[in-house]
């Protein structure tokens, strides 16, 4: 899997093209998601990076996240079709689909404009320090699990 850098204008430019290719009617090829909630699963990794949620996890479940998923995360293979996702990812309340594209265009630029420097040793609520490499590996590869989800 190419990874590409989300801290690159040129990244914010490929995943917008592909995220114009979505509209509210774009049908899933796999999982129970709607493409509104998609965006809004998406959305839920900027809140945790952002800090505007916190990680629920206890001390345990941080440590075995940061042992054992955190290396699935920041590695350089694809999500599996229908993988398991923590609970604070789960959205299973209707969205709008123009609200939620219209945050992730705004958390994508965020990142985009705070870059390698703002991330680099950045902690995690739910694995640690990472470096900006892990934090943007994280970013790509969900949205482009995602995207690939609906065809994108």
């Amino acid at each position: 899997m190419t990874l590409l850098n989300t801290f690159d204008p040129k990244t914010t430019e490929t995943v917008f093209a592909r995220l114009e290719k979505l509209n509210y009617m774009s049908k899933p090829q796999w999982g129970k998601m709607n493409v509104a909630q998609m965006l809004a699963h998406l959305n839920v990794t900027y809140d945790l990076a952002y800090d505007r949620v916190q990680s629920p996890a206890n001390f345990f479940v941080k440590l075995m996240l940061k042992l054992f998923v955190k290396p699935l995360v920041t590695n350089d293979k694809p999500y599996k079709k229908n993988s398991h996702t923590a609970p604070v990812f789960i959205i299973t309340n209707e969205r709008d689909f123009e609200k939620e594209k219209s945050i992730f265009i705004d958390n994508v630029k965020k990142t985009e404009a705070d870059g390698v420097a703002f991330f680099e040793g950045k902690v995690s609520s739910s694995f640690g320090p990472m470096t900006a490499k892990e934090w943007s590996t994280q970013f790509y590869k969900h949205i482009d699990h995602h995207f690939t989800q609906f065809g994108v």
